[in-house]
């Protein structure tokens, strides 16, 4: 079986909405689709989700750099962020594992 929730996102942005939306984010495998989400957040962590918004980012407009070697072009990594909406009056505890 492979793992979807790669990581919890912890920003001051994602901790200011868990704390007063139920709203919380994580980095996710980028072919993953939103039921897929729900359900491995819902065995994780035992909680049960009304809802997933999902954004994909990355691998836009070529960066260019400019190096002793000449001219170089990269793209920026690719990945996928999941927004999953808990229950009222349930809660993801994300610092347990610390």
């Amino acid at each position: 079986m492979k793992t979807i929730i790669k990581k919890p996102i912890i920003t001051e942005k994602a901790t200011g909405q868990s704390e007063s939306q139920n709203r919380f984010s994580f980095v996710v495998v980028r072919e993953a689709n939103k039921l897929e989400i729900k359900n491995a957040i819902e065995k994780l962590y035992g909680v049960q989700v009304t809802g997933v918004h999902t954004m994909n980012y990355g691998g836009g407009k070529p960066s260019v750099k400019y190096t002793n070697k000449g001219i170089v072009e990269q793209r920026s990594k690719q990945w996928k962020k999941a927004i999953v909406t808990v229950a009222d009056g349930e809660t993801i505890d994300l610092f347990s594992n610390l």
